[in-house]
């Protein structure tokens, strides 16, 4: 990615994400546009977003692939990893090269064999608290730099105003509805992309992007679109196959 080209779309998230302060938002839909955004401009491969649940547990919420879905469930059930130090240090880790990365055997073992070399985790913090973290995985070996970690954690830090929005955010109670909303939404978007990906036939990746672009299309939430497929009362298949037979 030139230098114009990641100034262009890194000036496009912030706008997009100034745009979640004064807006209605789909709060998962932002998490995974998040995740995708970072790394294209920080020309990585695929990321994940965790947040911390009412328990003070942290649950994943958003990934780019079921590659990056799989390393972050493993770094959870495994309780450890670069992600999970990020979360309890409320400060960003990189990892340029998980070979040599003695601290979390079984994370980097895990990551690497899903083609991951280098791994970077980002806090998402709200006046000091951390509410979750932002991770970023990449094929190749090497660190981010100085400038890429900044980039990272101003877009997290927006992203976190934009989700808990101050102007609504009134006490713990709320934000923890807030955070649980979004948790209970992921586990029915999972389902919701199992029950897709049997009917129609398609990747667990697919039957996500198909869902979004219906949610996007229809003026609707993740969440509610996820209701209705496993409610059986959209056919989304009908939908995949349109779109492939006008493509």
């Amino acid at each position: 990615m030139t230098k114009h080209t990641r100034e262009t779309k890194l000036s496009a998230a912030f706008v997009k994400l100034a745009d979640t302060l004064v807006t209605d938002f789909d709060v998962v839909d932002l998490l995974h546009w998040l995740v995708e955004e970072c790394t294209q401009i920080l020309d990585t491969q695929a990321g994940g977003l965790m947040l911390i649940d009412p328990a003070g547990e942290l649950q994943l919420i958003a990934s780019t692939s079921e590659d990056a879905q799989l390393v972050e469930i493993l770094q959870l059930a495994a309780g450890e990893g670069p992600c999970l130090d990020c979360f309890r240090t409320g400060k960003p880790v990189t990892v340029g090269d998980l070979s040599i990365a003695n601290d979390w055997p079984e994370f980097s073992h895990g990551a690497m064999s899903h083609g991951f070399h280098s791994v970077h985790a980002t806090p998402l913090r709200l006046r000091g608290d951390v509410i979750g973290t932002m991770n970023l995985f990449s094929v190749h070996v090497g660190e981010l730099g100085p400038e890429d970690i900044a980039v990272a954690q101003a877009l997290a830090d927006v992203a976190t105003i934009g989700i808990l929005q101050e102007r609504t955010i009134r006490s713990a109670n709320l934000i923890s509805e807030q955070l649980q909303f979004a948790l209970d939404s992921r586990i029915l978007i999972e389902q919701a992309k199992g029950v897709l990906a049997a009917t129609a036939g398609l990747s667990m990746d697919a039957a996500f992007n198909t869902m979004r672009s219906y949610a996007r299309n229809h003026n609707q939430t993740l969440r509610s679109v996820a209701d209705d497929v496993i409610a059986r009362k959209v056919d989304l298949s009908q939908e995949e196959l349109t779109k492939k037979s006008n493509g």
